[in-house]
């Protein structure tokens, strides 16, 4: 079990320790757990709409955003630390992220549609072709989840994190970091970089899953390892989302 690494938290190793069967039919499987992100993907879609339409209604979707982001994260959390209970809050999960996707997809229209028409299209569309190409590029072994390769993943993806949170500190003292907003040549290629992280974080989990299906992970794992492919996809789109406005207020 010592190869299990992910750049995602909600597939570290210690996650998949000490739960193994032995009867292959409760066990985890590759296909049961890509059916499992499939039918989460249609409730974040479900909720997505409903916020979506809100705004286009004229409706306050502040508490909509407030209510994904914060319940979201409360229950990831307990996901992460209470893994069998995956099956139950992993679609509550899906559910909370939908709202705050569908509002914020809309403001980003809002703001800077006129200049990048079909912007949310576009998002989604490079947000799944990028995830299959990751999934063929890895199924293909193109591109292999070596030690090495872990290591890099893992420390880009937690010093964006960090720098992330820092930034977030700052904007508590009213101290911006423009190139996170603007569309600047260091904004567009720091978007790049962070697009490219979060692509290459599909392929430790798709390793982390595939291992665990493997090593005989019991079949709660399946949502498990939906959920946390989910968290990635959805990282994945909030930055492609970014990055296309950025290049849209270029025009």
């Amino acid at each position: 079990m010592a190869l299990f690494k992910s750049g995602n938290p909600a597939l570290s190793e210690k996650n998949f320790q000490n739960t193994i069967v032995t009867d292959p039919a409760l066990a985890m499987t590759v296909r049961g757990t890509l059916n499992k992100f499939g039918f989460l993907f249609l409730m974040v879609m479900g909720t997505a709409f409903y916020s979506w339409k809100e705004f286009n209604g004229g409706g306050n979707v502040v508490p909509l955003i407030w209510t994904g982001v914060i319940g979201g994260l409360i229950v990831a959390f307990i996901i992460i630390f209470k893994k069998e209970w995956a099956p139950y809050l992993a679609p509550a999960y899906a559910l909370l992220e939908g709202l705050f996707l569908g509002a914020i997809s809309a403001m980003y229209n809002n703001a800077f549609g006129q200049k990048a028409p079909d912007l949310i299209m576009n998002a989604v569309g490079l947000t799944f072709g990028t995830a299959i190409a990751m999934y063929l590029l890895y199924s293909f072994k193109i591109i292999r989840a070596t030690q090495k390769f872990k290591a890099i993943i893992i420390t880009a993806t937690l010093g964006i994190a960090i720098f992330y949170f820092i930034t977030l500190i700052l904007g508590m003292f009213n101290i911006n970091v423009s190139f996170l907003s603007q569309g600047t040549t260091i904004g567009i290629l720091f978007s790049l970089f962070v697009v490219a992280i979060a692509a290459l974080n599909l392929i430790l989990d798709f390793d982390m899953i595939e291992r665990g299906a493997e090593a005989g992970a019991p079949k709660y794992m399946e949502w498990y390892g939906a959920f946390g492919l989910l968290v990635t996809i959805v990282w994945l789109y909030l930055e492609i989302l970014r990055l296309l406005a950025k290049l849209g207020s270029r025009r």
